[in-house]
């Protein structure tokens, strides 16, 4: 019985740790990660125009990614994970 409850515990512990994780790293809203996301990209060449920003709905994040000219996927810079509730 102590080992179920000590597993019960460890496993709370673990939750709140990954909560607390998600709350503290990401931005506040997709609004400040747009921002960031854009601050970013005035950093890169943009005569070329194979830089930008684009808003991943499903992940609650804005990608900073770089196009390719062979047909292949975008190569992804940075990306800016913003807090979903």
């Amino acid at each position: 019985m102590k080992v179920v409850n000590l597993v019960v515990q460890l496993f709370f512990l673990l939750v709140i740790i990954l909560f607390l994780i998600y709350y503290l790293t990401g931005y506040d809203s997709a609004f400040e990660a747009d921002q960031y996301c854009h601050a970013y990209l005035s950093s890169y060449d943009k005569e070329s125009g194979n830089y930008g920003c684009d808003h991943d709905t499903e992940t609650h994040q804005w990608i900073l990614f770089e196009l390719t000219d062979n047909k292949q996927p975008a190569e992804i810079i940075k990306k800016f994970r913003y807090k979903f509730l």
